[in-house]
């Protein structure tokens, strides 16, 4: 079938499925996901690059959105949210030694499970190049479709639990974010380039693509980088602060980032979500279902434990609390949901803080998991 054609059939059943309430829960925009994986089962693919071109639009997106608070936010709540990360990130680093050492679960294969049930691009990259053995890839397509999926219906399950006011703790977060976002004060009238702000947005995206080839040597002849969900997000995240260069506007209408937003994460997960369904039920038919539950572990332990210090320990907000863990989680869809279920794009900060070192670790984890348990 024609990429093209599968990418809008994919759209269409996506939502449809995304659309269906149960409880009031739904999946959203994760359908594509669903569906995307049932297309990958039966051998229909996306380009790569599709996937890619998403996954820039969407972290850049985000990064502009967040970019007017995040500074100040991350300044005041910096301990909170780097302790936050690392700690989301170990505890799904200590379930998978316990599934190496406890379940007998290869090592390549289980280290593959925590990246996917994390989200984690990177840290797959980072596990295949530390164990050189491709089972990680296998690990990675079996628990990554509950990670995305067991985040999304997280951030929109807890509140209902909770019996929360969302729109009362919105209204808060709203005016919390008024009370810190970066004004521009200078009183100048800035050259804006073009209506849409399609201009400053792709500016970001190439320095976001430079940013992401820059490579940090870590201890054990370890190396990371921030790929391409870190590099456009944290320019996006510094254009989005500084609003203008001289007389040059570089912000981009709230209505453009909305859709870029929405468009790329689709495109993000249409392409995740083939890519994962290749010989997904013959995988787990080889190596039996309990990796599927396995897997489900060490994406539920993760959160439990982040939203619990998240609350307790740092007295966050419920908000802010669900937007770390997203980012705790490296999980774009989730945030994608709890964008839409807020209708606020405060929610975007405490993800934007937690997810640079959630990365981070992520990928430490999978390669000194690699190194000392292979």
């Amino acid at each position: 079938m024609n990429p093209l054609l599968t990418v809008f059939i994919i759209g269409v059943l996506g939502y449809l499925l995304g659309s269906i309430k149960v409880k009031g829960l739904s999946l959203g925009t994760s359908g594509v996901l669903i569906v995307a994986l049932l297309f990958g089962h039966y051998g229909m693919e996306i380009p790569s690059v599709i996937r890619e071109f998403g996954l820039i639009c969407f972290v850049t997106a985000v990064g502009f959105i967040a970019g007017p608070v995040f500074f100040r936010n991350f300044k005041s709540k910096a301990l909170s949210y780097v302790v936050l990360g690392i700690l989301i990130i170990a505890a799904g680093a200590v379930s998978c030694v316990a599934v190496i050492t406890i379940a007998g679960i290869p090592t390549p294969l289980a280290v593959g499970m925590m990246t996917g049930a994390l989200t984690s691009t990177p840290g797959l990259a980072a596990a295949i190049d530390a164990t050189g053995d491709s089972m990680a890839s296998i690990g990675y397509g079996i628990a990554y479709p509950f990670g995305v999926i067991g985040v999304v219906l997280f951030v929109q399950l807890v509140p209902k639990l909770l019996r929360i006011d969302v729109p009362g703790e919105v209204e808060k977060l709203n005016r919390a974010m008024a009370a810190n976002v970066h004004q521009d004060t200078s009183g100048e009238r800035h050259i804006q380039l073009d209506d849409f702000g399609f201009f400053p947005f792709m500016i970001a995206t190439i320095a976001g693509m430079m940013i992401a080839k820059i490579v940090i040597p870590l201890p054990a002849g370890a190396s990371f980088t921030l790929g391409t969900s870190g590099g456009p997000l944290l320019a996006g995240l510094v254009m989005g602060h500084f609003m203008h260069i001289g007389p040059v506007s570089i912000t981009v209408p709230k209505p453009t980032l909305e859709v870029l937003r929405e468009f790329g994460l689709v495109l993000f997960l249409m392409g995740a979500g083939t890519n994962a369904g290749k010989g997904f039920v013959e995988i787990l038919m080889q190596y039996g279902a309990a990796l599927f539950f396995l897997g489900a572990v060490m994406t539920l332990l993760p959160m439990v434990i982040g939203y619990i210090l998240a609350t307790k320990l740092f007295s966050m907000d419920i908000l802010n609390s669900l937007g770390a863990i997203c980012g705790g989680m490296t999980s774009t869809p989730a945030l994608g949901t709890l964008l839409a279920v807020t209708k606020t794009e405060a929610v975007a900060a405490s993800y934007a803080a937690t997810y640079p070192v959630a990365l981070i670790f992520v990928v430490l984890s999978a390669q000194f998991i690699s190194i000392f348990l292979m």
